[in-house]
């Protein structure tokens, strides 16, 4: 997700991250639950649909359960497969969960509202432009698809678009932000796999190997990280969903491109388990992984001050100021993201930048990630921790400070501020005639104390190479031919090569989800072909397909003003119905009535207002 709009970005409040966290799809439950799983708190329930420790078979493993692995799960859970779903954690998302959860779509309703004209073929020319080197084949695919295999999809499960934004490389603005950030876009798929019967969930295990027989993989062994308990599980496909390599210092040096000098210091950006173990996992049977250089690291990263003294980074910047490098001196827009600044940032032998704003853009300084939605954390973390930020009401204070040249950067804030008088960036073309992208709104002059300063250096986030597939999503050996049995998806697979080098950004979720459903279809297609007699698909049920809201607040009934005034909200903002009833799905026959005391915690999504 680039982070040269956020500074247009208000803070997203945790809670409002409910409304977009239902799905109006869902099965029925194979048994109905026992009044002591009715009392059971929410990790209760979930708990009680996890592996038992006898279970040792399934038709289909998948490992990991970021977006990849739970789209890949839900897919299969719908199409009557039986899942088992093993992550490290003990939590569902992964990184995406993390993130801002942007998705790039082509020709969406949400761009026709506005007046966005786009094409897929506006699209594919965009992606071989600007990526170099992409995977032409899966480009082709997600730009003909990303209406029915992403936007159609994730609406019908709940989500809803708060705005469509501009990134570099793109022809059009097709770059789609959810409401409730990665969070609000990953929960309606976790919950929907909730609802299906034949998915369960393994948590906290560690695969440690696959298991093949005759040439085909037929399960894995894990470890329980928490009782060093072993298991051995076995079924007819295996599919990796692991995430990228980025968290692996190792292998980050390892793959690095050629042309670019590796920094001296470089910070950890991407997920807690993005370490290259599904990488690992695919060579140990023969698999192969390709374009491991295309990694696309950032120019924006701080130490994460919640763990000092460790490596890991956060992603923050104010795209509304400058950024100097360690002489300072602008070197590059910050505007063009990662591909205009990080060549001319590697090239440095000290690879690190310095970010300069003033009092009226502070507000617009930004952290990536939904834990950082409340501006006042991000004042009290990072703004006001003299370990990360200078504040200095002078520049020849701030400069001194941060050990720049007082010189240097009293001479770069004037000549910016004066190009910014005269509307035209003459060095960089951030502003002005030749600007395509950004107007002068996004740059203002630098006048009002206190300033501030802030070092950044490279931040590793997302791995565009990875384990080699073909269009079906299966695993390739060195040879290019398909090792029975295993798929790959998502990060893990680097996002089917759809970026090359560089991303048009929203470019990683949407691949994420269009592996994971892709890989679904033909394993339940080689399922049915071999277990036809047995799979089914699974039924669901939708409160719309019983209750005719429309209907229903057409009609003159006394002592209904409530119910009226409540459900047309709620049809005015597309909530999907589980918001306020929850506790109504899975749909069971036997218990479908709605309990007062979860209703009435949803209250504040009206009653929001202060005094």
């Amino acid at each position: 997700m680039t982070m040269m709009r956020f500074a247009t970005l208000t803070a997203v409040c945790l809670f409002f991250v409910a409304v977009v966290t239902g799905c109006q799809s869902g099965s029925r439950a194979e048994e109905p639950l026992t009044s002591k799983q009715k009392a059971a708190t929410p990790s209760q329930q979930v708990a009680a649909k996890d592996v038992a420790e006898n279970e040792s078979s399934a038709d289909v493993i998948v490992v990991g359960a970021g977006i990849s692995g739970l789209t890949t799960a839900l897919e299969l859970g719908r199409g009557g497969a039986r899942v088992t779903v093993i992550d490290m954690s003990s939590v569902y998302g992964g990184h995406a969960v993390m993130s801002q959860g942007s998705l790039c779509l082509i020709g969406s309703p949400v761009q026709k509202e506005r007046g966005i004209v786009d094409s897929p073929e506006l699209a594919y020319n965009d992606f071989l432009t600007f990526g170099e080197d992409p995977n032409e084949a899966w480009v082709r695919y997600y730009v003909d698809h990303s209406i029915t295999e992403i936007y159609d999809w994730v609406t019908e499960l709940g989500v809803r678009f708060e705005t469509v934004y501009a990134s570099p490389g793109n022809s059009a603005d097709r770059e789609h932000q959810p409401f409730g950030r990665g969070i609000g876009l990953v929960t309606p798929i976790y919950r929907a796999c909730l609802e299906q019967p034949t998915v369960r969930f393994l948590w906290n295990n560690k695969v440690e190997q696959l298991l093949t027989e005759n040439g085909r993989v037929v399960g894995v062994k894990a470890i329980d990280q928490r009782t060093g308990a072993e298991k051995t599980l076995h079924a007819s496909s295996v599919v990796l969903a692991t995430g990228g390599f980025q968290s692996n210092l190792d292998m980050v040096r390892e793959y690095w491109p050629e042309e670019f000098r590796f920094p001296e210091r470089i910070l950890l950006g991407s997920g807690r388990n993005s370490v290259g173990w599904g990488h690992k996992l695919a060579q140990e049977i023969g698999g192969d992984l390709v374009k491991m250089d295309h990694q696309w690291n950032y120019y924006t990263g701080i130490p994460d001050p919640r763990y000092p003294d460790t490596k890991r980074g956060l992603s923050a910047a104010n795209m509304a100021g400058i950024i100097v490098n360690d002489e300072a001196q602008r070197f590059a827009n910050s505007h063009g993201w990662a591909k205009a600044v990080m060549p001319p940032l590697l090239r440095r032998k000290n690879a690190t930048l310095w970010w300069i704003f003033d009092e009226a853009i502070k507000p617009q300084f930004i952290v990536s990630g939904t834990d950082w939605a409340d501006f006042k954390k991000v004042e009290r973390e990072i703004l006001n921790n003299p370990q990360l930020v200078h504040i200095a009401d002078t520049w020849e204070e701030l400069a001194e400070k941060a050990g720049l040249s007082k010189e240097n950067l009293i001479a770069t804030i004037e000549r910016y501020n004066d190009m910014v008088k005269k509307g035209v960036d003459e060095d960089f073309h951030r502003f002005g005639p030749e600007s395509t992208e950004y107007s002068n709104t996004h740059s203002p002059a630098l006048l009002t104390p206190p300033f501030y300063a802030m070092q950044a250096w490279p931040l590793t986030r997302k791995s565009m190479g990875g384990i080699a597939i073909d269009l079906k999503c299966r695993v390739l050996d060195k040879h290019d031919e398909p090792i029975p049995g295993l798929y790959a998806v998502g990060e893990c697979s680097g996002l089917a090569g759809v970026n090359g080098k560089a991303a048009l950004e929203g470019t990683f979720l949407g691949p994420c989800i269009v592996t994971g459903r892709v890989s679904a279809r033909n394993i339940l297609a080689e399922l049915k072909e071999d277990k036809a007699s047995r799979l089914a698909i699974s039924d669901s049920t939708r409160c719309a397909d019983c209750h005719d809201m429309p209907d229903l607040l057409s009609q003159d009934r006394e002592g209904y003003w409530h119910f009226e005034n409540v459900h047309r909200v709620v049809l005015e903002r597309g909530t999907d119905c589980r918001q306020c009833h929850a506790e109504l799905s899975p749909y069971r026959d036997d218990d479908h009535k709605i309990t007062p005391q979860v209703l009435a915690a949803s209250c504040f999504h009206c009653h929001i207002a202060q005094e």
